[in-house]
């Protein structure tokens, strides 16, 4: 597909984070894009083994356990997204290549206007999520390095150096001898998964929402279109049927994007509602403790995860809105002069946005402003009680 600076601008920085891990969907789909998924898929798989192994049977202090069941409940969520943008890549596929269509029909600077702010909204939530991503991932591998003396340095003499990784491996590596190379290799291939699962979970997370907020950017020219509605048509019927269309193109279009997330978000929710509670909870002992080390890794986890929660509700709040305002953008136009046969038709469109699309978590839960605050209050709600709990 020939590209155009509109579409650099909206789509380069997501392009950056998807297509090393295999998902991006204007890519061509062979042999090698697929390997790279599996390849991630594969590393983030082993990697949860490992986790799973250090909890279960690992003596690790309770701290190591819970930042392992942090570490191992993202790594699920990671593979969970791996595995079904590929399964509805067929729908990802559709609204990019439509995405793409949109930008190179722009005829006006309004529009550009307007489809640059949708793209610019998109680019702010992919630096708000995958930037803090990446900065806890760097912290939980330097803070080891930075504690393990006060020269920075590992000290590898210790008994067991595998504790100083940046999720140690106690059980795992309990039968080997691990060198000075051995110990930096390690590490190296650590980082590279917790990079790795930053980018799988935030990053497919940044991908989703640019493409829903571009479909709700195409639902704002269609209100203003709808607005306009009889002022300059020369032939009401035709012009009427083509909006018709475009506005159940673009609900078709929002529909596919609710479908590849939905059994994701759901997962995600749940295991977010648990996190926010172990991880404020560590955060609480951290600072009673005054332990510089867990405020910070806890605080850069923890913002990770409300940005999350957060970014996605917001979207679906934004869509709801947008769907739903196309009741009032047909109802502003000129419709008092229309034939009865339009007027009609226009009840139907403004009786069809009473049912708004929505971003939709399993199907049932509604994803929107008040759910993410439905999510911090129970959160909030059952880490008061573990803190009690600690306190008693």
């Amino acid at each position: 597909m020939s590209w155009n600076d509109d579409i650099s601008y909206a789509f380069t920085l997501h392009k950056f984070v998807a297509l090393p891990i295999g998902v991006w969907p204007l890519q061509k789909y062979d042999i090698f894009s697929r390997m790279r998924s599996v390849v991630c898929g594969l590393s983030l798989s082993a990697m949860m083994i490992v986790l799973i192994l250090e909890v279960t049977c690992g003596d690790n202090s309770m701290y190591t356990k819970l930042d392992a069941i942090m570490l191992l409940t993202c790594n699920l969520v990671s593979v969970l997204k791996l595995l079904f943008y590929h399964l509805y890549a067929d729908n990802l596929i559709h609204n990019f290549s439509s995405a793409v269509d949109d930008y190179l029909a722009i005829d006006t600077e309004k529009k550009r206007a307007i489809m640059r702010r949708h793209a610019f909204l998109g680019k702010i939530i992919c630096y708000n999520v995958v930037f803090p991503a990446y900065v806890a991932s760097t912290i939980f591998m330097i803070m080891p390095l930075i504690t393990s003396n006060e020269s920075a340095q590992v000290n590898i003499s210790i008994k067991n150096p595998a504790e100083n990784l940046a999720f140690p491996m106690m059980w795992t590596l309990r039968d080997f001898h691990i060198s000075q190379n051995s110990y930096i290799w390690i590490s190296i291939v650590q980082y590279i998964l917790l990079m790795l699962n930053s980018s799988c979970n935030c990053g497919n997370d940044s991908l989703f929402l640019a493409i829903m907020l571009h479909v709700c950017g195409q639902i704002e020219l269609l209100k203003i279109d709808f607005s306009k509605f009889g002022v300059t048509s020369k032939n009401l019927n035709k012009d009427f049927s083509m909006l018709i269309s475009r506005h159940c193109y673009l609900m078709n279009n929002a529909e596919l994007l609710i479908e590849v997330i939905s059994v994701v978000l759901l997962v995600q929710i749940l295991i977010s509602c648990l996190l926010i509670c172990f991880i404020g909870f560590q955060l609480i002992l951290g600072i009673k403790f005054h332990d510089m080390v867990m405020i910070t890794k806890t605080s850069t986890v923890l913002i990770t995860l409300l940005l999350q929660l957060f970014f996605y509700s917001f979207v679906g709040d934004y869509l709801k809105c947008q769907t739903e305002e196309i009741a009032f953008s047909i109802y502003s136009c000129n419709w008092q002069n229309f034939s009865m046969k339009l007027k009609r038709n226009i009840l139907f469109v403004i009786m069809r946005s009473q049912t708004p699309i929505q971003l939709l978590a399993g199907r049932y839960i509604i994803i929107n402003i008040e759910t993410y605050m439905s999510i911090l209050k129970s959160s909030l709600s059952y880490l008061s009680v573990l803190r009690v709990m600690v306190d008693g």
